[in-house]
């Protein structure tokens, strides 16, 4: 999970035909549901919002981060939306399908920043900061534990494990480099990753050096 900025993308003006007390989601056509993912793919570029996970290759559904069937008021609230990866083991449909909990206790993404409260690992583990309070560590705790992001020895941490061992090579070869080099050499890394899957995690691992 990573932060998001939505103010950089406009709102899809499909959006305004819909009216709460009107109209359910069931009402929302192909032609508006693809602009709306059309908009979130310019925020999250091609990205999960919750795994990081590439959508081109996990699938994707535009996902309510408050259920519509909880707050059905919110079900065209454009900060409301997400693209969410299709996997039925994590993200959107886990946290819709399997588990009870108050939407206040998650982290959203548009709102909270991530770097805040988890360290992603070389095996693709994700560890809770240290220097959390209680309330903060409980939000931490309950985004893993709905969205299933750090099952141990699930998908997603063996995905994030093979992603990042390319990295953890180089960080374990670096050894020879004056600052200088490796600056830049990392500085290089980030920007070539910066559009594929897992990014936080290869910042975190890259920048622990």
């Amino acid at each position: 999970m990573r932060k998001l900025n939505r103010s950089t993308v406009a709102e899809p003006p499909c959006l305004q035909n819909y009216r709460y007390g009107f109209h359910n989601w069931t009402h929302v056509d192909v032609l508006a549901k693809a602009q709306i993912r059309d908009h979130l793919d310019q925020m999250q570029g091609n990205r999960c919002a919750y795994c990081e996970g590439r959508l081109d290759e996990l699938g994707q559904h535009i996902e309510h981060f408050r259920s519509r069937h909880r707050f059905p008021e919110l079900t065209f609230a454009w900060a409301n939306l997400f693209a969410s990866c299709n996997q039925e083991d994590s993200c959107g449909h886990w946290k819709d399908q399997h588990e009870r909990y108050d939407p206040d206790d998650l982290l959203d993404p548009c709102v909270d920043d991530p770097d805040e409260f988890f360290r992603f690992r070389s095996d693709g583990s994700i560890d809770i900061r240290k220097d959390l309070d209680e309330r903060r560590r409980h939000r931490a705790r309950t985004t893993l534990r709905v969205f299933n992001l750090d099952a141990h020895r699930g998908r997603l941490q063996l995905m994030r494990r093979r992603h990042l061992a390319g990295f953890a090579a180089m960080v374990a070869d670096v050894h020879g480099l004056s600052p200088s080099e490796l600056q830049q050499l990392l500085a290089a890394e980030l920007v070539a990753a910066e559009s594929g899957p897992f990014y936080t995690a290869v910042r975190h691992v890259l920048t622990q050096l």
